[in-house]
């Protein structure tokens, strides 16, 4: 074993944490300090880390990411989702195409269209793919602060992030499946129909037996360690036998056991480990992967370009179709802007990006900009459009 690995954990975990505090005190999130704790410890300035395709702190990393969606996956509201129904689907399919459609046609503006099928093309896609992201989080607290967490606007903006998310994920799993060459389009299909059918068949019955597990052993620490065993071997399937992204298996794992009892007590459990060495790690390396030396005015002006298209994409798109289904246009506007932060999603996204060949390095510089600027604008603006009105606790959407 080489045991140098053990310092740069040391000083990987050190730095995150230190710089993650940071940001928190910044009102910006842990994730941006830790990805900036990665770019100065990284080859672009210190270069003190360095991390590799297949190396053990790139292999820690993807463990981080697949426990990351995992996670994500544990906090899906199934009945929330059942409950909003038609509404916050069609606002999310809004949320999810139209920043796919602009962020294709923003890299083919800057970088040329390429032929459809090539690899040009679907790194143009990809782009888009980035853009199609929902993070919520900051929305939700500036929503608990204001006291609107429970009003229609703010169960629609819940939901519909939520929905959004799978969607993206879906779309992922169909990009990156068509991108190789010698893939043909049909198989691409027919093996994410495949996953997806596997997916609900071993669902129900992994269901079944944690339900029978979480009743006889309530809050014990076997149902999280159970849970855990079937998050990778779901990544592994869905990566190994059908071809899907690692990332999709572990966020159906998480869905499969998001309506069991001791759900958040397995969240709890996951959120440890993501918490002490595998979350920190994970956005560090987006940092230390970051290459600052390719930067020049074309790329600053695609970045800025970048943060525009994919905020305002979100803004009209999920806008637009809350008015079409009836909300105001001040309502609208809200749920517009509910939908616009970006982060963790976007992260996990890029970084798949990378490592299939769809994304350069340099354009993280991108991802990371529209993180941080979403994240800073989204509760300025809502509390802005907000103004005036008292606090509310109107019912959840019943449409």
């Amino acid at each position: 074993m080489d045991y140098h690995v053990l310092l740069e954990l040391a000083i990987i975990v050190i730095t995150a944490k230190l710089f993650g505090l940071i940001a928190r005190k910044l009102h910006a999130p842990m994730v941006v300090g830790q990805i900036i704790a990665g770019l100065v410890l990284g080859p672009s300035i210190l270069n003190w880390v360095s991390i590799t395709s297949g190396d053990f702190l790139s292999q820690m990393a993807e463990i981080g990411v697949i426990m990351l969606m995992f996670s994500a996956g544990l906090e899906t509201d199934i009945r929330e989702l059942l409950k909003t129904g038609p509404v916050a689907l069609a606002i999310a399919c809004a949320g999810v195409f139209i920043p796919l459609a602009c962020g294709t046609l923003l890299y083919m503006a800057f970088y040329g269209a390429g032929a459809v099928g090539s690899t040009e093309f679907f790194k143009a896609v990809f782009t888009g793919v980035i853009m199609t992201a929902t993070s919520v989080s900051i929305t939700v607290e500036t929503l608990k602060e204001m006291g609107k967490i429970k009003s229609k606007v703010g169960t629609t903006i819940l939901s519909a992030a939520i929905i959004d998310d799978v969607i993206g994920i879906m779309v992922l799993t169909f990009v990156i499946g068509f991108q190789d060459p010698a893939t043909k389009p049909v198989s691409v299909v027919i093996n994410s129909l495949l996953f997806f059918a596997f997916s609900f068949v071993v669902g129900f019955a992994c269901y079944f037996v944690f339900k029978k597990i979480d009743q006889k052993y309530p809050h014990t620490r076997r149902i999280p360690i159970m849970g855990l065993a079937l998050c990778f071997l779901m990544a592994y399937l869905a990566e190994e036998w059908f071809g899907v992204a690692d990332i999709t298996g572990a966020y159906v794992a998480g869905i499969i056991l998001c309506s069991i009892h001791d759900s958040d007590y397995i969240a709890e459990k996951m959120d440890i480990n993501s918490y002490m060495l595998f979350g920190p790690l994970f956005f560090a390396s987006i940092g230390l992967k970051t290459s600052i030396e390719g930067l020049d005015v074309s790329l600053l002006l695609f970045s800025a370009a970048f943060v525009v298209v994919a905020m305002g994409s979100k803004v009209i798109g999920c806008g637009l179709t809350s008015k079409a289904l009836r909300f105001s246009w001040k309502d609208s506007l809200k749920i517009g802007l509910g939908m616009m932060t970006r982060g963790e999603v976007a992260l996990i996204v890029a970084q798949k990006g990378l490592s299939v060949g769809l994304l350069n390095s340099v354009y993280f510089t991108a991802v990371i900009l529209l993180i941080i600027c979403s994240s800073v604008l989204t509760p300025i603006l809502l509390k802005l459009v907000y103004r005036g009105e008292t606090e509310e606790t109107t019912v959840p959407l019943t449409h």
